[in-house]
């Protein structure tokens, strides 16, 4: 775990990028219809490599959302035994930043959550957001085109999220438990501030939430935001951050020389200390991650941890704002503003240097008027960022009291 090289791509995730290449991944620059994108994917997505071969029944699916991006869903509606759906209650599962849906798929099938939610009777839905490798269409862009990497979490909060949930909502005709990782918590939390979609939602659980980030620990996402790396990137013209490009040695070179930036267990020094990870897992998921971005993504989050707020997206001009919210500044995601009846399972950890501790206080005191049956907190003080979606121990720990706490609702 402290070999630098096998973790320099993570490292990346959040500090480096590179201009965009030729694409030959499955929803490529001629991918632009659903047809095209489920005849690919029945033979080179994810239900094909990461599902089926663990024996479950998997369908792919795509959504269009009302700005024109094609995404990929798969659904798992049934467990190894082979039951049919019928009125099993629906889930929906939405990976973190540079992650896509495999992240819920990379422990063995007796420990990843969507088969377990699978085995134990729920009809799983898999998200993945716009820019990752599967999700890469768009009604009239390329990804070789700047325009399709023009947003960040606020589109994916304004039109990624409502798509899939309508989705699941169509297909199954019932409300649905929503699990998000890190960026997937904060996508939820801005809709949900909002009051949207909570009337297609039974329950949320919330792993390792993201709201403030101002007190993150994390010495390598710190720098990279405070040193505007991001915004560097953005007046270059490099509008899509992918984490395996062209300028990873370099930048990670440069980053490890700055001082308090330890680059001998890089895992480590970017989500902070995760107990309970083991090699085979990690070598798992860097056969799979990490997934691009849109670089002005990593600006918006830059601005969350510079400026201590939960705002949409700040171009940095009056103007500039005037033209797109009518105000000079970029109008506030209120978490005050959640249903108070909603209920909600938020799983943290004291370890976890994204998901800081005193930042998650932050978002529990928005929440302190919640009605009290309505919210489950859960604090493992050995878990760190990683160990939510890879620990070795996550379903007895996690996966398990999340799963109670979905009977309930």
């Amino acid at each position: 775990m402290a070999n630098s090289c096998l973790f320099s791509i993570i490292v990346f995730v959040l500090v480096c990028g590179s201009v965009v290449g030729t694409r030959t991944n499955v929803f490529s620059a001629e991918s632009h219809d659903d047809k095209t994108a489920l005849e690919t994917a029945a033979t080179d997505g994810i239900c094909a490599s990461m599902v089926e071969t663990q024996n479950y029944a998997c369908e792919e699916h795509t959504v269009t959302t009302e700005d024109g991006y094609i995404l990929s869903m798969q659904r798992i509606p049934s467990g190894r035994s082979g039951r049919t759906p019928g009125n099993k209650p629906p889930v929906l599962l939405q990976h973190g930043l540079l992650m896509d849906a495999i992240t819920w798929l990379l422990l063995p099938p007796e420990q990843s959550l969507a088969f377990l939610l699978a085995d134990n009777g729920y009809d799983v839905w898999l998200a993945n957001t716009r820019g990752t490798k599967y999700s890469l269409g768009h009604v009239s862009l390329s990804p070789n085109d700047s325009a399709y990497w023009l947003w960040s979490w606020d589109e994916l909060a304004a039109y990624d999220l409502p798509a899939t949930f309508q989705h699941v909502h169509d297909q199954t005709g019932q409300k649905l438990h929503y699990v998000g990782h890190s960026l997937g918590t904060l996508i939820a939390l801005a809709s949900f501030s909002k009051n949207q979609l909570v009337n297609m939602l039974r329950s949320a659980a919330l792993l390792s939430p993201i709201a403030y980030v101002g007190q993150l620990t994390s010495p390598l996402a710190r720098y990279a935001a405070e040193d505007f790396l991001a915004e560097t990137l953005y007046w270059l013209g490099v509008d899509e951050f992918d984490p395996r490009g062209e300028a990873v040695v370099n930048l990670l070179k440069d980053i490890c020389n700055k001082p308090g930036v330890d680059c001998t267990n890089l895992l480590n020094s970017f989500t902070g200390k995760n107990c309970c990870l083991n090699s085979s897992i990690v070598d798992v998921f860097l056969d799979h991650e990490p997934q691009a971005t849109a670089t002005k993504n990593m600006i918006h989050i830059s601005q969350m941890i510079r400026d201590r707020t939960i705002t949409m997206y700040n171009y940095e001009d009056e103007e500039e704002n005037r033209k797109h919210y009518g105000q000079p500044n970029p109008p506030v995601y209120n978490m005050t503003n959640i249903p108070s009846d909603l209920p909600l399972f938020l799983g943290y950890g004291g370890a976890d240097a994204l998901s800081d501790v005193n930042d998650v206080k932050l978002l529990l005191d928005s929440l302190k008027d919640h009605d009290g049956d309505k919210l489950v907190i859960q604090y493992r003080e050995d878990y760190a960022h990683a160990d939510y979606v890879m620990g070795d121990n996550a379903k007895q720990l996690v996966y398990n009291p999340l799963m109670a706490f979905f009977k309930l609702q």
